[in-house]
């Protein structure tokens, strides 16, 4: 079947300049919360898991997020930002599967956060960005 819009492929590295702009701000918004309104509870979710000391590794696991948004935003090491949250989400993937009463978020946003970052991983920065593709 032939496609209805063909003249819309030729914007095709659209669609990662904008996934990894929405999840670079996504990211950083959790950063941010992690910081303020979230802060005890990710320190009571990291002391669950065993993640000693809370009080060095939320701070930093809160500030990886927020650089790595930074990252993505500006297109700068994309795909090594996109790594990061691979393994970031894919980890919060399994602990909300496993333990839905430490982190109390919704499993489906995870999901949608690591398909996301799969995707740009894959796709690379797109267009607007400092990455050079080779």
């Amino acid at each position: 079947m032939l496609n209805i819009f063909p003249d819309l492929l030729n914007y095709a590295l659209l669609a990662p300049f904008i996934l990894r702009v929405a999840l670079g701000l996504i990211f950083i918004d959790l950063g941010a919360l992690k910081f303020r309104s979230e802060k005890q509870r990710w320190l009571t979710s990291f002391d669950i898991l065993g993640l000693r000391p809370v009080t060095l590794f939320v701070p930093l696991y809160a500030l990886l997020q927020i650089v790595g948004g930074v990252l993505l935003i500006i297109g700068l090491w994309t795909q090594l930002a996109a790594l990061v949250f691979v393994i970031f989400t894919g980890i919060e993937l399994y602990v909300e599967w496993s333990a839905r009463e430490v982190l109390k978020r919704d499993m489906v946003f995870y999901l949608l956060l690591f398909i996301i970052s799969v995707s740009i991983l894959l796709t690379g920065a797109g267009t607007y960005a400092l990455d050079i593709p080779l």
